[in-house]
């Protein structure tokens, strides 16, 4: 780890992390803090595979459906306006919904393969933004002056990694720049995720086995057509499964590349100094 110990963290002069975890737990909310309370440039990797990784795709498939309506297909054809996304460190919603669910197409679904090539395509845009790391670190002292950098990593970075590779190249690309940082969250907090999810179903990235066992499962406990199945029930019924896919591989990179510290102290946080102290408290127990 580039900070050893709690005095190394303590008397840097340029503080780097990079936070993961589930999505909810307060990563994106704790950046936005650091930012505000200045020196903290933020980058976002979701932010970063939305725009300059699969921008295109998103633009593309908002004028696909525009394409659909005459009045629109008339004014795209000839140039008389343009459409784009308006994604946001907070507001990833075009991103989500070019990603998609696999499911009956009269109820927003997607084909599985075309599902399936989607996935693959924020995977390696995933991959690409993580590794762009180390020059937005560079940009942000040498453009801005900024002396710290946190790394708002997306709830799927687990999925792309080996944490239990020592050569794992994008786990050593970012630990050889940040302290990786897991914000953990308790059984109560998962159960919370849950229940938000359940309310307002998403598109999320899962590993390709991950995703063809569970529609395999799906397919046969339900004994639904591929191009009939509910999509929003679908995602509803692989999410607890994911998130119980993702904790152990969230733990495995705490234990061999960085550190992890709580949730519930994520939430207590009042500014900078006290992301500091938090840090190195749990540098500390670390030993």
């Amino acid at each position: 780890m580039i900070y050893p110990d709690a005095r190394a963290w303590r008397a840097a002069t340029n503080r780097r992390v990079a936070l993961f975890g589930m999505s909810g737990l307060g990563k994106t909310w704790t950046a936005g803090l650091l930012r505000q309370s200045g020196g903290w440039f933020h980058y976002s990797v979701d932010y970063r595979i939305g725009t300059r990784y699969m921008g295109e795709h998103i633009a593309d498939n908002f004028k696909r459906e525009a394409m659909k309506v005459p009045l629109l297909r008339e004014l795209l054809l000839s140039d008389s306006v343009y459409i784009t996304s308006n994604i946001t460190f907070e507001n990833l919603a075009p991103l989500s919904t070019y990603l998609g669910k696999p499911g009956d197409p009269a109820r927003g679904g997607l084909d599985f393969n075309e599902y399936m090539k989607r996935q693959e395509q924020h995977r390696s845009a995933e991959i690409s933004a993580l590794l762009d790391t180390p020059a937005f670190i560079d940009r942000a002292a040498a453009l801005y002056g900024y002396p710290h950098f946190v790394c708002d990593t997306g709830g799927s970075i687990c999925e792309v990694v080996d944490p239990d590779d020592p050569d794992d190249p994008v786990l050593k690309c970012l630990s050889e720049n940040l302290l990786l940082v897991w914000i953990r969250g308790t059984e109560a907090h998962t159960e919370e995720l849950v229940r938000r999810f359940d309310r307002a179903p998403k598109p999320m990235y899962y590993q390709p086995d991950f995703l063809h066992a569970a529609w395999n499962e799906y397919l046969g406990q339900t004994g639904a057509a591929e191009g009939a199945v509910d999509p929003d029930a679908f995602v509803r019924w692989a999410y607890a499964r994911a998130l119980a896919h993702r904790t152990p591989r969230y733990a495995a990179m705490a234990r061999n590349w960085g550190i992890a510290v709580e949730a519930g102290d994520i939430a207590g946080l009042g500014n900078a100094d006290d992301f500091v102290a938090l840090i190195a408290a749990a540098l500390e127990a670390r030993g």
